[in-house]
């Protein structure tokens, strides 16, 4: 089990309108439980964050994931936004067209930079 918690951790800090999910490291079959666990341990609010700027491997198990993670927000009248990923991972999400089904965006930058994200001219979550 060592071996996989070097190659994936996930923090989950809960405001009152927003959770953020911050996830390092590799999704894929040996981890993808942890990642799993983590999005659906989130407690109901307008937003989930999904911070993607660490991860660095999304395999397709890590895919369903996420096709499953916002099915089950929305679900709770939420939205699943994926912040940052990195270069690899964002290939992955627009291969598969995942990137026109959950909303991806840039880490917002300034003094704002943890209160808030946006897509395109719409702004998610208020700073």
């Amino acid at each position: 089990m060592g071996e996989r918690e070097e190659r994936f951790r996930v923090q989950v800090s809960v405001g009152d309108r927003v959770v953020d999910v911050r996830a390092a490291g590799e999704v894929d079959i040996a981890t993808v439980a942890a990642f799993r666990a983590a999005l659906w341990s989130a407690p109901v609010r307008p937003v989930i964050r999904l911070d993607l700027s660490r991860v660095r491997v999304l395999s397709a198990a890590g895919v369903r994931t996420l096709v499953a993670a916002h099915r089950r927000v929305r679900a709770q009248g939420g939205e699943l936004v994926l912040v940052d990923p990195d270069p690899v991972v964002s290939r992955v999400l627009r291969v598969t067209g995942l990137h026109r089904v959950i909303p991806v965006v840039d880490a917002p930058a300034g003094p704002c930079a943890h209160g808030a994200a946006r897509a395109g001219d719409r702004e998610l979550v208020p700073c």
